[in-house]
């Protein structure tokens, strides 16, 4: 027997035992946060009494493989509170890290002599904007991945165990079985868009191609245009940044030491680049600031990683939170941002249902400073979605997807498609459909708006309504609209049949329609003010509505879009004017006697041309929601009478233009809304075809008509008028202790208008006493009021300026409106 074989076999032993205790494991894990469950990124992960671990991921994964022993891994974040977790010896597994909140202010770093050192490196920040911002490039081009997702959040249990909720408890058990730390949800809404985005500089234009979408939970193929790129990319190297309408100011602004506090928190590396963490919040509570932690190249001062977000105290509703998170890569001299998450939790109150939204977006295939002729770009910012978009195969996703989708979201595709399947689905789509269209769908029908079914004036007495209108499902292409109304004090029948359809929808829209309406009308009311037979006008009117006018008319018409933000319509219009009650039309005669009118027959063309410069729609079947546009919006307007054609009896030319925006100079002073409008008859008319300027005579605010003037007091055949509302965003009141926390808002209007008719149009017919034209100097009116009362109300003190009327008291009213804005 050989008697080295015990040494080599003790040897052979030894250096398995060696080799097995040196061995490397892998703990790997996600760190989020407890309460919202959203992953952190850039979160330090430790194994306890080592400086062996890794950082969090975009996503909040990490993952640490070492042979180093321990019990422990630690993990430490700003505002959070340190957690330490057991982990076992030597294995490979998995640890999730749910970090809580601190729940106490951030302290203050003194700084004892010299500048804050947090301070040089945001004024080197400031001053390498304009190397870092993309938009200093002649051209650059990528594609685009964005996922966004909205959950029914916050349900409680005993909510979920009602009877409504029944029919899809299945949901509710199977996302607790997603993930066990995830609290309940109702997936809602979930989309995917993969686009080719196009830039270049000079002249500034702007390209979206959306190859692939996929939409779940919403029937509407206009969506997609929206969940591109193009509406939802924040810039941080801009100075403002537009976050639901309210103008945040950056931490980078130009203007930021002015703003913010900044603390510098570490130096790291970040792959390859040597970055500076700085901390920043707001110097005062409730401003519209951010807080957050950036991560800054030490040698560019670009912004390699910031996330941020809106703190609790800042003025702005039904925002439990909301959090930005970017990371930027540097490619070609510049940095380019590579992924964008978005989340933010929406509800009317911090423990009420809400809805929990997230985007995240990631960017690749970069191609910097290679213009395209400008016929590519077209004008404007311009969205194009492919015609097979929403019709890529699984394959296709499953290739072309930046990442792949995890097991929840996978599942909720699935979840969707079956909640929508179920007849309580349908109930709470008819529901939310009644509440914001006004409009019942029965079948092929919508009958409605039901703001409209019962009303009360003193002429009709009480009237009620019966309409609608075809829905979808009997066209898309066309719609049949009509209604029948009666007074029971005039015992007079009402009536309007009409319809629209399209000649085409793509590339641009396209309608003809026409329409016959027998009924009463407030000859002058402002577009925005309600019509006579709605309901809230019959319960808020500040006096019995008597000015009532039978106008009998037809109109066809033609609507053409020619790019986006460009429409014009030409119509062509009869109208046969009645007066009600004991009102009549008289004029004088040659000979100086008063002769009377049954009626004003008038027949006119008008073209309206309307332009918004890259302004975005989400559309329906026929009508349109604005989604605004940064620019002014201008209009048109112009009508040409025809004299003798289907009986028009006048001969005249009008011309109106408008303009209005919105301008923001200083964020901490709030926004200034504005409108400015001229107009022109050329020609002899009476006083029912002048401009009759908009009384407002309920109790509702209307910011389109003059709020302190009676209905038919003054008409113009020349007039110009301005109308200015400034919002202070709670500029005062966030400084008050007591009134601060309920977040009321500031609001000064003033409104001015210049008119006057000349001597041949007072002469057409003889006014009536309550109608006057204006004199020499301007009616004007002013208030100052709160809104943001209960989030949704308004009341606003109106002072008329000008034309007192006898008793003083009436040239002062209070009026109260309703508003939902962030």
């Amino acid at each position: 027997m050989n008697s080295k074989l015990p040494f080599y076999s003790f040897l052979l032993v030894t250096f398995i035992s060696i080799n097995s205790f040196a061995q490397n494991y892998t703990i790997s894990g996600k760190v989020f946060d407890a309460e919202s469950k959203e992953p952190l990124p850039f979160v330090p992960v430790l194994i306890k009494g080592t400086t062996v671990g890794a950082t969090t991921d975009f996503d909040g994964n990490y993952s640490i493989t070492t042979s180093k022993l321990a019990d422990s891994i630690v993990s430490s974040y700003v505002s959070y509170k340190k957690l330490v977790r057991p982990i076992k010896r030597g294995e490979t597994q998995i640890v999730n890290m749910p970090m809580v909140l601190e729940g106490v202010n951030l302290l203050e770093v003194v700084v004892k002599a010299g500048e804050n050192p947090a301070h040089r490196i945001i004024r080197n920040v400031i001053a390498n904007k304009q190397y870092n911002n993309k938009r200093k490039l002649d051209a650059y081009q990528y594609e685009t991945y964005n996922k966004v997702e909205f959950d029914l959040n916050r349900i409680p249990k005993e909510m979920r165990e009602k009877k409504i909720f029944k029919p899809i408890k299945f949901v509710f058990d199977n996302v607790d079985s997603l993930n066990s730390g995830e609290k309940p949800s109702l997936p809602i809404f979930i989309t995917e868009a993969i686009s080719d985005i196009y830039y270049r500089s000079n002249p500034t234009l702007k390209k979206e191609v959306i190859r692939a979408s996929k939409i779940t939970g919403i029937e509407n193929t206009s969506v997609t245009s929206v969940m591109g790129d193009m509406y939802q990319n924040i810039n941080i190297y801009d100075n403002h940044i537009l976050v639901f309408g309210k103008d945040f100011v950056s931490p980078i602004s130009d203007n930021g030491l002015f703003y913010y506090k900044y603390y510098l928190e570490d130096s790291l590396f970040i792959g390859s680049t040597r970055c500076y963490q700085i901390r920043f919040k707001s110097k005062r509570p409730q401003e519209l600031c951010f807080s957050g932690n950036m991560w800054i190249s030490d040698s560019t001062w670009a912004v390699k990683r910031i996330e941020m977000s809106i703190p609790k105290e800042a003025n702005i509703n039904f925002i439990n939170a909301a959090n930005v998170i970017q990371e930027f890569m540097h490619i070609d001299s510049t940095w380019m941002l590579s992924k964008d998450r978005l989340i933010i939790d929406f509800a009317l109150s911090k423990n009420q249902v809400g809805i929990y939204g997230r985007k995240t977006t990631s960017y690749k295939n970069f191609i910097i400073n290679q213009p395209k002729d400008t016929k590519f770009y077209e004008l404007g910012d311009k969205i194009i979605v492919e015609d097979g978009a929403s019709k890529q195969s699984d394959n296709f996703w499953d290739s072309n997807r930046h990442d792949s989708l995890s097991l929840r979201e996978k599942k909720i595709y699935h979840m969707i498609d079956t909640i929508k399947t179920l007849p309580i689905y349908k109930t709470w789509v008819d529901v939310l459909t009644i509440f914001v269209s006004g409009y019942k769908a029965v079948n092929n029908f919508e009958i409605g708006p039901y703001f409209n079914l019962v009303s009360y004036n003193k002429v009709e007495g009480l009237r009620v309504r019966f309409g609608g209108r075809t829905s979808s499902k009997f066209s898309k292409w066309y719609e049949l609209n009509g209604y029948v109304a009666y007074g029971f004090s005039d015992e007079k029948f009402k009536y309007s049949l009409g319809f629209k359809t399209f000649i085409s929808k793509k590339p641009h829209r396209q309608l003809i329609g026409m329409t016959y309406r027998s009924d009463y009308e407030i000859l002058g009311q402002s577009q925005n003010g309600f019509s006579q037979d709605n309901l809230f006008a019959s319960l808020f009117r500040t006096s019995p509505l008597t000015n009532l006018t039978r106008v009998d008319k037809t109109d066809a018409w033609f609507e053409r879009e020619w790019m986006e933000g460009l429409t014009s319509k030409v119509t062509l219009s009869g109208r046969t004017i009645t007066p009600l009650i004991s009102n009549t039309y008289t004029y004088y005669k040659n000979d100086g006697s008063i002769a009377s009118k049954e009626n004003i027959r008038n027949t006119e063309v008008r073209l309206n041309v309307r332009f918004a410069y890259k302004e975005k729609y989400i559309n329906g079947d026929f009508s349109r929601i604005s989604l605004g546009t940064k620019w002014p919006v201008m209009q048109v307007n112009y009508a040409k009478s025809l004299q003798n054609a289907f009986r028009g009896e006048y001969d005249y030319q009008k011309v109106v233009l408008n303009l209005s925006d919105r301008v923001r100079l200083i964020s901490l002073l709030g926004y200034t809304d504005y409108t400015a409008e001229v107009g022109k008859i050329f020609g002899i008319v009476p006083y029912p075809l002048m401009e009759l300027h908009g009384g407002n005579e309920t109790y509702v605010y209307d910011y389109m008509s003059f709020n302190m003037m009676k209905y038919y007091e003054f008409a113009s055949d020349q007039y110009a008028s301005v109308g200015l509302f400034h919002h202070f965003e709670g500029l005062l009141f966030n400084k008050l202790p007591l009134i601060k926390k309920l977040k009321w808002r500031e609001v000064v209007t003033c409104k001015a208008l210049w008119g006057s008719v000349n001597e041949k149009n007072r002469s057409s017919l003889i006014f009536p006493q309550t109608l006057s034209a204006l004199g020499n100097e301007p009616y004007v009116e002013v208030s100052a009021g709160v809104e943001n009362i209960f989030k949704v109300f308004r009341i606003d003190a109106l002072w008329r300026s000008t034309y007192h009327r006898q008793k003083t008291i009436e040239n002062f009213g209070l009026k109260f409106g309703f508003q939902l804005a962030f």
